[in-house]
């Protein structure tokens, strides 16, 4: 039997009647227990590929698993639109530049192209099957979230938890705007070791350096206190080469003897650690390098030069001066942007902070009230949270994203913050409610936004309306699940349990569902920037199913990284057809089943054995899931499936079916009923995997027998106990008949021949279940003849 399945057709028709029928309505916990879900919003930066097909469809199986263990599943979908992604997308597809037109412009360009972007996600997670509630989208950029955004930001600040500060900041000069220590990367980077003459009278004060460019932004040179070497140096002055003025020689703990020439220039600012003597040794900012990557204007040799033209000329210059002892070729670790891969610099510059370094311990506790899975992925947050140097600057010299609700007065420069009551506001439209404290009028907005994180991060208050009209704080928070990326721990994670502990005093959520990436080749992970993806997931899926994609998707472990190409789907589209036919088969055989009375009282062995590796399976299936391993879920229940209800069931009790004038009316019962019972179950444990076919059978046939309206309404059935005699059975019958498999084929026979008697060694518990299952033993092996040897 091989029916023809056509998965387009049912696919459209399915996701219609889930949505005309609010199969997956969330009912605000009136009569169930809630299980909320925080999902990551996709940042609206370009297409969506394979990548996020996995890692959101593992998930959203978490979602269906939780819905039919009775809970009432808070699972809402939400956009994280503003920030620098999205604008980086609307400058490259519209041929602008965001500083070369009016904001207002710029804003509603970039709300034009989220909007058609927004449409075009939501249609693809519509067609995978999600089972989202899709009356509970959020989007980050909405007037809600806004106002929940600047709300909390005020709290932060009423709380000495927000701060500005005029400092050295991490710049991208690309983008011309802060960023933070998350959205740092690293690449190796073939660079040179420039052994320098540093003048020190009689003497010459040997130091290395990477970044000759720096030199007019000398503020000292450190050595080691313990470094034998330079201990009369200390305490003195030093001729910077080629610019000739004197810089302190000073001592620090931080320098490394070993690296160089053991002598460190401090440059403001060539990386962090010198941003921190700056700070600690109060040392005089000299600008070297601007806001647009050049060096300013002022410096004699390089100035307007980008930085890397000005260091090769400062090294040439270096060189015909004779000023360069030696040089040596290296290649070092460079700190980039994460969103445009362009080095990062240091310059100092007014922004808004979240503290987070004094409170290292409070989110290293927090670690362990939440279950992480996999486990591992803990380690990777304490490591993060471990090694920060910087606080969070959530302030971004961008344009599309939450303004801060802060406006500056025009005489004492004092920031004066809006009024709870006003928000949310435009700083560049609106004004503050209140003068400045010194008695002037006239405000300065603020023209920065927040950072996209600082928004995103709080998802779970977004979610649950925090403070807002219609709060559902209580009903939902701790959320009991937030599933995202394993790259995005130092940030979404982080950031998350930051603002979480600071405006409710509690975790997030009680559980983390960390993914693993899929990669296009060994080492790279597919993504939206490299465009190695071969198809879009709406391509894929009209080629090959939403069922097939979810099936695949379900292969890998939690948090393990994957590969993907299309000839993958190929086993998927076997299960599919494989499910397909079963089902059709069974319902063929059940055509005049009643489910009345109490068949269970009267099952054969058989019959018991595949209800009981069903109700197994369930088992183990659940705990897996309950463990957010959808990988090793679906193996667990292909091994049922596959093996012990197609290969050996079927095979056992279709003459049973087939004939029961041979057999007898009580015995093709007892198969029918099983028939239906285990095919029920199993559909009911792959709706989790694959929410299409399954829910179309059930529509089909088993409808008419069962009070839901969907399979995904149904709940998974589990039975405390084992019988182990009947599945010691149903293990010792199936190495049985392998061996006459196996025998038939060795001789060049065909499974339906005849072999004449078969000798059983079994224990002498067993022989009770054969004598039972005989005829059925002796239509799958073709036996005419069986008989005993007990072991």
């Amino acid at each position: 039997m091989n029916q023809k399945y056509d998965f387009k057709r049912t696919e459209r028709e399915m996701q219609k009647f889930w949505e005309e029928n609010e199969i997956y309505k969330f009912q605000n916990g009136r009569e169930k227990k809630i299980f909320s879900i925080d999902t990551p919003p996709p940042t609206v930066s370009g297409s969506l590929h394979i990548g996020h097909v996995f890692s959101y469809t593992q998930a959203e199986m978490i979602a269906r698993f939780k819905r039919m263990q009775g809970y009432d599943v808070f699972y809402p979908f939400g956009f994280d639109d503003n920030g620098l992604p999205t604008e980086r997308l609307v400058e490259k597809e519209r041929k602008i530049r965001a500083r070369d037109i009016p904001g207002k412009e710029f804003r509603r360009q970039c709300m034009e192209t989220v909007e058609g972007y927004e449409a075009d996600f939501r249609e693809m997670w519509k067609s995978l099957g999600f089972s989202v509630d899709w009356d509970l989208e959020y989007h980050t950029v909405s007037e809600e979230s806004r106002k929940i955004s600047q709300k909390l930001f005020l709290e932060l600040v009423k709380k000495g938890k927000a701060y500005m500060k005029e400092s050295p900041v991490l710049w991208c000069t690309q983008c011309q705007t802060s960023i933070a220590q998350a959205e740092l990367e690293t690449k190796e980077s073939e660079s040179c070791f420039y052994y320098l003459i540093f003048d020190a009278g009689e003497k010459i004060l040997p130091v290395a350096t990477t970044r000759p460019e720096l030199l007019p932004g000398c503020a000292c040179v450190l050595v080691h206190p313990a470094d034998k070497r330079y201990k009369k140096y200390v305490g003195r002055k030093v001729k910077v080469p080629l610019y000739g003025f004197e810089i302190p020689v000073l001592e620090d703990d931080g320098v490394s003897m070993e690296k160089g020439t053991g002598a460190v220039l401090c440059a403001t600012f060539g990386d962090s650690t010198d941003a921190e003597w700056y700070e600690k040794f109060s040392l005089p900012y000299k600008e070297v390098i601007t806001k647009d990557g050049r060096i300013a204007e002022h410096i004699p040799f390089t100035g307007g030069m980008k930085t890397a033209q000005a260091r090769r000329a400062v090294a040439l210059e270096l060189e015909s001066r004779g000023l360069i002892i030696k040089k040596e070729e290296l290649i070092h670790a460079v700190a980039v942007h994460e969103r445009c891969g362009t080095d990062v610099e240091i310059i100092p510059s007014r922004q808004w902070y979240i503290d987070i370094l004094t409170e290292k311990e409070r989110f290293i506790k927090a670690a362990d009230e939440i279950r992480w899975h996999p486990a591992r992925m803990k380690s990777r947050y304490l490591d993060w949270v471990q090694n920060l140097k910087w606080d969070w600057c959530i302030s971004r010299q961008r344009y599309f994203g939450v303004p801060f609700p802060v406006w500056y007065c025009a005489e004492c420069k004092k920031p004066i913050l809006a009024d709870p009551c006003q928000l949310p506001v435009d700083p560049e439209k609106d004004r503050p409610l209140s003068s400045c404290s010194c008695g002037c009028t006239e405000v300065i907005p603020e023209r920065a936004v927040f950072d996209t994180w600082a928004t995103s991060s709080i998802s779970p208050l977004i979610n649950a309306r925090y403070g807002e009209e219609g709060d559902r704080s209580r009903q939902i928070l701790p959320m009991g699940m937030r599933h995202q990326a394993h790259e995005i721990i130092r940030t979404w994670a982080f950031y998350t349990i930051v603002r979480s502990l600071y405006h409710t005093g509690e975790i997030p959520w009680k559980d983390i569902m960390v993914s693993g990436f899929v990669l296009a080749k060994p080492g790279e992970k597919i993504s939206k920037s490299k465009n190695n993806a071969s198809s879009s997931p709406m391509e894929l899926i009209e080629m090959h199913s939403a069922d097939a994609i979810r099936y695949w998707a379900a292969n890998a472990r939690l948090g393990t990284d994957t590969f993907f190409s299309e000839d993958e789907l190929k086993a998927s589209k076997r299960f599919i057809n494989k499910l397909y036919n079963a089902a059709k088969f069974s319902m063929a055989q059940l055509g005049d089943f009643e489910l009345t009375g109490d068949p269970a009282a009267c099952l054969l062995p058989v019959d018991r054995w595949i209800l009981q590796r069903v109700n197994e399976t369930s088992i183990k299936t659940g705990k897996l899931l309950e463990e957010y391993e959808a990988g090793q879920a679906r193996h667990e229940l292909d091994e049922l499936f596959w093996k012990d209800f197609c290969d050996y069931y079927i095979e056992i009790v279709k003459e049973r079916l087939y004939q029961p004038g041979k057999h007898g009316a009580d015995r093709r019962r007892s198969g029918q009923y099983a028939l239906y019972s285990s095919l029920l179950e199993i559909m009911k444990m792959y709706s989790v995997f694959v929410p299409h076919i399954t829910d179309y059978l059930y529509q089909e046939f088993f409808r008419k027998f069962e009070p839901e309206l969907s399979i995904h309404q149904k709940l998974w059935k589990r039975a405390e106990g084992r019988e182990e005699d009947i599945l010691a059975f149903g293990m010792h019958m199936k190495d049985l008949i392998s061996s006459v498999r196996r025998y038939k084929t060795e001789h060049g026979m065909s499974m339906k021949d005849k072999i004449g008697r078969l000798q059983i060694r079994c224990p002498e518990r067993m022989t009770g279940y054969y004598r039972e299952t005989e005829q059925d033993l002796s239509a799958c092996t073709g036996a005419t003849e069986i008989i005993y040897t007990v072991q």
